[in-house]
């Protein structure tokens, strides 16, 4: 078995690819939906148009999460095996980036067909995503560190595909897909090279799921997971859109304001997972929340593109002390034999929120205006931090979580 240290950066790799790919579409959403069939003529500029059909091609995807994060991470409780799921989800999340970009070009494909296939694709992603986080659990030295490590490879994922997409897109629409593609056949390999450290096993798929009944205090960072995932889903199509039309931006230019937000939410994510080892979980999940929710809201305040810029920095920052610490917590109240499920449950609830972001963020977006729109993200992220705390305080998980563990 090769140690801690080399398994953690073969999964943060993972967790990179995933994320890198996902993100690798979003500055062109608007050009690759048209491309991909949905109908060219309601568009005209039209900024509501526009939002419904990024919303739903965003939306596909993020079904699949919600319906089947959960069920990977029982089926690799259950298994007692992790890897070769992540191989198989990674390698059968590529085939659907291949075939979105491959088929348009063969035959006629109604969108509806383009969604579906977009939905397959999610049902795959999440279970390479979901468990090369859960691998990452299962390691010793501080769940902060190991969870720093999840979202350093998150943000650095996010960080470079937003920038990278955008240039992309400037060869072709399709081109985003096929690097996708790529990526993941590679990060499905790679993970094979990761020792499976579960201590699962022997289980019935549908006990490992009474863990999310039994275990109620996983409610809480599931909560902050549903909010903090909710901005992301409304950056990644309210954010795109308003950035275009109110800015004036194109899809490179997209692609980098984006980033001003993903570099710092990479780099400061594994320093501060573990600083919340060391000071524990309550003030980066809580004050982080507050101030990850204003320097949302002044994104829109902002009246030039530098100053956005600079408020997207803020945004980053801020969401890098309350990821890491979040998922952290997951890691804490879970016991070893039910980190799969816990992890699952907290991406399924991740992934409502990002649905609630694109889906809801939309439609306020196109109905009341972007100003309404990030005024109600940015406060529901400051209103769980002030509705939560209570509950923070209760969790005895200090002496299980916060604890520094020597290495493997």
């Amino acid at each position: 078995m090769q140690s801690a240290d080399s398994d953690r950066l073969v999964l943060g790799a993972v967790v990179f690819a995933v994320l890198f790919a996902q993100v690798l579409l979003y500055p062109g959403i608007p050009d690759l939906v048209v491309a991909l069939g949905a109908s060219p003529a309601s568009w005209g500029g039209d900024v509501g148009a526009i939002l419904a059909a990024g919303k739903w091609f965003l939306t596909a995807e993020f079904v699949g999460f919600v319906l089947c994060a959960g069920l990977w991470g029982a089926l690799s409780d259950a298994t007692g095996r992790r890897t070769p799921l992540v191989a198989a989800g990674a390698a059968l999340g590529a085939t659907g980036y291949l075939v979105l970009a491959v088929a348009p070009a063969l035959v006629a494909v109604p969108y509806e067909a383009v969604l579906v296939v977009r939905f397959l694709q999610g049902v795959a992603t999440i279970g390479a995503f979901s468990l090369a986080i859960t691998t990452l659990m299962d390691l010793d030295g501080g769940h902060g560190r190991n969870m720093g490590t999840a979202g350093l490879a998150i943000g650095l994922g996010t960080a470079v595909g937003s920038p990278v997409g955008g240039q992309l897109y400037g060869v072709g629409p399709f081109v985003p897909l096929y690097v996708a593609a790529g990526v993941l056949f590679v990060a499905g390999g790679l993970v094979l090279f990761a020792s499976d450290r579960s201590s699962g096993g022997g289980r019935r798929p549908l006990a490992a799921l009474e863990t999310l009944r039994r275990r109620r205090s996983l409610a809480v960072p599931f909560a902050f997971g549903f909010v903090d995932r909710l901005t992301a889903g409304f950056f990644a199509l309210v954010g795109t859109v308003y950035f275009q039309s109110e800015l004036g931006l194109d899809a490179a230019g997209t692609g980098l304001l984006l980033g001003a937000f993903f570099v710092p939410f990479a780099l400061f994510q594994y320093p501060l997972g573990r600083l919340s080892d060391r000071i524990g979980r309550i003030v980066p999940v809580a004050v982080g929340s507050l101030a990850y929710g204003v320097a949302i809201v002044s994104v829109f305040y902002a009246p030039t593109v530098s100053t956005a810029a600079v408020a997207m920095v803020l945004v980053g920052v801020m969401g890098a002390l309350v990821a890491p610490a979040t998922m952290a917590l997951v890691t804490d109240l879970a016991s070893e034999d039910e980190r799969g499920v816990a992890m699952g449950g907290f991406n399924v609830f991740g992934s409502l929120g990002f649905l609630a972001g694109i889906v809801g963020g939309a439609t306020v977006a196109g109905s009341r205006g972007f100003e309404t729109a990030f005024l109600a993200v940015g406060l529901a992220e400051v209103l769980i931090a002030i509705v939560a705390v209570p509950f923070l305080l209760r969790l005895d998980v200090p002496t299980v979580g916060w604890r520094e563990e020597s290495p493997r």
